[in-house]
């Protein structure tokens, strides 16, 4: 059912239980599944293919030739109604893919404003914050957790069930298996550059904050100690929320925490960013 507001280009197909809401734009060639829900003053670009119980809200921008909602790459799926449910302010430019989830328990979802960048992709099962960036062919496997504002460049692999934490950076064509901390940059395989000094800069962190968070990278990630040591070292030294919103990244990781590049035992420049 569609808005009568709604501009459907006449070679669109729609299907009669889709729902469009207010002001939605669907170009030609676009395809819109029985079981998709577009919100408020949606844009759909020539040949794109929304399908499966795909939520999506208002405002979002949807390039030529996206394919959302189709079913996981997951041979245990055995075509279950799982979901996708996106939020609002997104877009999704050309041919990007996003997949729904690969049981009824868990969706795949997306929060708000973020940015796909032409052909990457979302796994199923994937959580995604808001007002990250997926920069031209980065791949994010199934149950990746994305949190805010993370930006992920050019041609980066994720590997499934990694996180990404809040500001965080990958270099790229970088490739990480294990967790990134928020705030940090990964570099090469699993590896960590630093702190995302621009990112940091950019997001209203002072040059104190700063050098609070770059002293916390030494004591965790390159002081020699085990890791397991350094958390507790810093969880009294370094109070400060974003310091333990790090310390609490690392200490719930389960797959490990991508490796510090550099020189090991070498004190943080106070004023070097």
């Amino acid at each position: 059912m569609a808005s009568t507001s709604a501009l459907i280009h006449p070679t669109a197909v729609i299907a009669s239980g889709a729902i469009l809401g207010a002001d939605c734009r669907i170009g030609p060639h676009a395809v819109i599944d029985e079981h998709v829900v577009l919100g408020a003053g949606c844009v759909v670009g020539p040949g794109a293919y929304l399908t499966g119980h795909t939520q999506v809200g208002a405002g979002n921008h949807f390039h030529a030739g996206v394919v959302i909602g189709d079913t996981p790459q997951d041979l245990k799926y055995t075509g279950a109604p799982t979901r996708l449910c996106i939020g609002n302010g997104n877009h999704f430019r050309e041919h990007v893919t996003v997949h729904r989830s690969n049981k009824l328990e868990e969706d795949t979802v997306i929060g708000d404003r973020n940015f796909f960048m032409a052909g990457s992709h979302v796994g199923h099962n994937c959580v995604i914050g808001s007002d990250n960036i997926l920069a031209n062919g980065a791949l994010l496997a199934g149950h990746v957790t994305l949190t805010d504002r993370a930006f992920i460049s050019g041609n980066c692999l994720v590997h499934q069930f990694c996180r990404i934490g809040r500001l965080a950076m990958m270099q790229g064509g970088s490739a990480i298996s294990k967790d990134l901390p928020p705030f940090c940059v990964a570099r090469g395989d699993n590896g960590m550059a630093g702190l995302n000094t621009v990112g940091l800069r950019r997001a209203g962190f002072t040059a104190d904050q700063r050098l609070q968070l770059r002293r916390l990278f030494h004591v965790l990630f390159r002081s020699g100690l085990r890791l397991s040591h350094s958390l507790i070292a810093a969880r009294d030294t370094f109070p400060e929320p974003a310091a333990q919103e790090v310390i609490a990244f690392v200490a719930a990781s389960r797959r490990g925490i991508c490796t510090a590049t550099g020189r090991r035992n070498e004190a943080p420049d106070s004023t070097a960013e």
